[in-house]
């Protein structure tokens, strides 16, 4: 009989490969049609200008997802100092790892790197800025709905798949929904006549109290309007990066920022169940999707997925690396940190 803990990594192994099987259909239909010298000679002629201005936009992005962050972390931890650069560096961390390694390890990893730094018990604040991690998810779905306004609206290849998007988005909402459910639940499972029922019941709410403290941001408009405007500027600039890339290689004149818009959605709506370190193969095969809907070639769609990949790995590894160095951290040490913070929930 299967252990419990080992159900997850098999249902995520089993969604794996389902998702590499969708994948090398995608490929095996595109291959034939992309026309290699089409691939490189967009590659060749992406023009270098727009593409530094593709980094400093995402760049910058990053920056403000971090100055929400700690707006978030300043309404759960009111008492607790947090320090900036704590909250910059373990941002970039996060981010790093999410692009680097597969599993999208880059969000329990910034939890871990942000607890060793803050005063107070680790095993109580750890909670707590899963919590806040987690409000800022709930921002990102709003930034995906702003995207998905403009997205299925103007790109035909969405109308038929809005049902598919529509349950994506919804899979944060039904966590919260379960979250705020959470508590009358726990209480019925503290009156079971199991001991062990009770003990685990009692245990879990102790930490959902301290997860829910790191939502209060939505209560404190002092800290949310800041947090919740500092997030969507973040992705008004990772928009405006979408189009610089689609200026460097000269596509502006078949894809515009509607197009932008709506790579910038599919590419995060592929990542849901990441596969692949930094989500290659369906990362490309989501821009290839949408650009065709523009009537974009096979060729200098796919130049575009791997470019605008390359911008947002590179991103993250020049403000990563710095900040994994200062931590006095090392590769390994992010799996082993996030893998430690996702065992318990097991």
């Amino acid at each position: 009989m299967r252990a419990p803990r080992d159900r997850p990594r098999t249902a995520r192994r089993t969604g794996a490969l389902l998702t590499l099987v969708l994948l090398a259909g995608i490929l095996a239909y595109a291959l034939p049609r992309l026309g290699p010298g089409r691939v490189a000679d967009a590659l060749v002629s992406a023009g270098p200008g727009w593409l530094l201005l593709a980094f400093a936009l995402m760049a910058l992005s990053l920056l403000l997802r971090a100055i929400s962050w700690r707006q978030v972390l300043r309404a759960a931890l009111p008492r607790t100092p947090i320090g900036r650069l704590a909250v910059l560096r373990a941002t970039m961390i996060g981010v790093m790892g999410s692009a680097v390694f597969p599993g999208r390890i880059g969000e329990p990893a910034r939890v871990v790197v942000l607890s060793r730094r803050l005063e107070g018990s680790t095993a109580r604040l750890a909670p707590v800025i899963a919590g806040t991690v987690f409000s800022q998810t709930l921002i990102n779905i709003l930034a995906l709905a702003i995207l998905g306004a403009v997205t299925f609206t103007s790109v035909p290849v969405f109308h038929d798949h809005l049902l598919a998007a529509i349950i994506a988005l919804a899979i944060p909402l039904a966590a919260l929904l379960l979250m705020l459910a959470a508590p009358r639940l726990l209480r019925y499972a503290r009156r079971w006549p199991s001991l062990r029922v009770m003990a685990v019941a009692n245990t879990l709410a102790a930490v959902l109290r301290l997860v829910r403290d790191g939502l209060l941001v939505f209560t404190r408009p002092r800290h949310g309007i800041p947090a919740v405007a500092a997030q969507l500027l973040a992705w008004a600039l990772q928009w405006l990066a979408c189009y610089a890339v689609l200026l460097a290689l000269g596509l502006q004149g078949q894809a515009g920022p509607v197009a932008a818009a709506a790579i910038l959605l599919a590419i995060n709506l592929s990542a849901v169940l990441p596969v692949t370190p930094s989500n290659v193969g369906l990362f490309q095969a989501a821009c290839l999707v949408v650009l065709a809907a523009f009537g974009v070639a096979p060729g200098p769609a796919l130049a575009y997925g791997l470019v605008l990949q390359a911008v947002e790995v590179l991103t993250a590894l020049g403000l990563g690396v710095p900040a994994l160095l200062r931590e006095g951290m090392r590769w390994g040490d992010i799996r082993a940190s996030a893998h430690a913070e996702e065992e318990p929930q097991a």
